[in-house]
């Protein structure tokens, strides 16, 4: 075992015990605080639905610990336990040297590790979702998607990969930056054709038919400077009662997209507030500033990967004996979560504070106190706890807990 393996190891234990600290810290704390509803909601959120909330977040907590573990023992038994050598041995049985055999190992990676994740998805859809009232999904329907999904990931990531695995092998030293260009070409084309090409695959999507509303939403706009390509209502209902609001799209073909489940719920005045929330998004930057932070980072790991690619240690400490570019990208993809995983907080205290920012936008441009109702519905209505664990909630949420979000949209002037 090389120094590179005992570092790795290190990095696996502590990143897992950390999860694992912080997961039963969280448990614990929504437990103790499940028999009353926070003061700043009482007549708000009943005891009922407080405790609905308790109950959901730690059924969730308790799947995603089951998970983490699962993930955990399949890292080691890929790279320690000799699997990731055994399924490069089966792709050389199967296909010649070269690109063909390094895709055919990329996927049945893949296949591995999407057939591992089956019973949890399962589990969350059919027992956790469907115990809380929030799963619609039939069987039929879920494994509709889910081949529909698999089929999907390979139509446009084997295309991308095949790509990347060329530049690997025949583009000199620099193929890493090649390959990032690459990259960044993917993800604007990936956002520009979502809304017309890819999400109807999934959903249907039709025009806001509600005139009250769609003139309420037209002023917005208005009053906004921001145009769109359509205002769409997509049938959510068919998976999830769960409700949301969202942009899509990219340049012109911008979108702005209503669960169904969410028009149900909210009043217009409400769903103004919403989308004025979205609309600060945009107005402030936001998507610009993640897709370039998004790149800067996949620079620096393509970098480090085209470091790593020509190094032997890399392969031996992880229990590899035939190094190729496909099993670079393997291992590289599979290793760095446990030595980034302590750069979480920082990405969710960005992402929360896009979150104020959008909020403020919203209080200036609609109305503060529809947004407060609006959420305070969602928070309900979504079974979203009001008393996360704060180091949880540091390192993990996206949004600002229900507390401080509701109290900084009171305080707007």
């Amino acid at each position: 075992m090389n120094a590179f393996a005992i570092l790795f190891l290190a990095a696996v234990a502590c990143t897992t015990g950390f999860r694992f600290w912080l997961g039963m810290r969280h448990l614990a704390h929504v437990r103790a605080n499940r028999a009353a509803v926070p003061a700043e909601f009482t007549g708000q959120i009943t005891l009922d639905a407080h405790q609905r909330a308790a109950d959901y977040t730690c059924a969730k907590t308790r799947l995603g610990l089951a998970s983490a573990a699962l993930e955990v023992a399949l890292l080691l038994l890929l790279t320690f336990g000799g699997g990731l050598q055994w399924l490069r041995d089966v792709a050389a049985s199967l296909f010649p040297a070269g690109m063909p055999r390094g895709l055919a190992l990329i996927a049945l990676v893949g296949l591995v590790m999407t057939v591992v994740e089956i019973p949890f998805s399962l589990y969350s859809t059919f027992r956790v979702e469907a115990r809380f009232g929030f799963n619609k999904m039939t069987p039929a329907l879920f494994w509709k998607d889910f081949f529909k999904g698999l089929a999907l990931a390979a139509a446009l990531g084997m295309p991308l990969i095949a790509v990347v695995l060329w530049l690997m092998e025949k583009s000199g030293a620099l193929w890493w930056l090649y390959a990032w260009l690459t990259w960044m070409g993917f993800n604007i084309l990936l956002l520009a054709i979502y809304p017309v090409w890819i999400a109807p695959l999934f959903n249907k999507f039709k025009p806001m038919e509600n005139p009250a509303m769609k003139e309420r939403i037209d002023q917005l706009l208005a009053r906004c400077n921001f145009k769109v390509k359509g205002l769409m209502v997509m049938d959510g209902s068919i998976r999830s009662s769960h409700g949301n609001a969202y942009f899509t799209g990219f340049g012109q073909s911008k979108r702005i997209v209503f669960f169904d489940t969410l028009l149900e719920r909210l009043s217009p005045p409400e769903v103004e507030a919403v989308l004025a929330h979205e609309l600060g998004h945009f107005k402030r930057r936001h998507v610009i500033k993640r897709i370039v932070l998004t790149f800067a980072a996949s620079f620096f790991f393509l970098w480090l990967l085209g470091y790593l690619l020509d190094q032997p240690w890399f392969y031996q400490g992880l229990g590899v004996t035939t190094p190729s570019p496909a099993m670079a990208l393997i291992l590289f993809f599979m290793v760095m979560p446990s030595f980034t995983f302590l750069f979480q907080p920082l990405s969710a205290m960005y992402s929360r504070k896009h979150e104020f920012e959008a909020d403020q936008y919203a209080a200036q441009n609609a109305s503060a106190s529809e947004l407060v109702s609006a959420l305070v519905k969602l928070y309900k209505d979504n079974a979203s706890t009001l008393t996360p664990d704060p180091l949880h909630s540091m390192f993990y949420d996206s949004h600002p807990t229900a507390l401080v979000r509701i109290g900084r949209l009171q305080a707007q002037p």
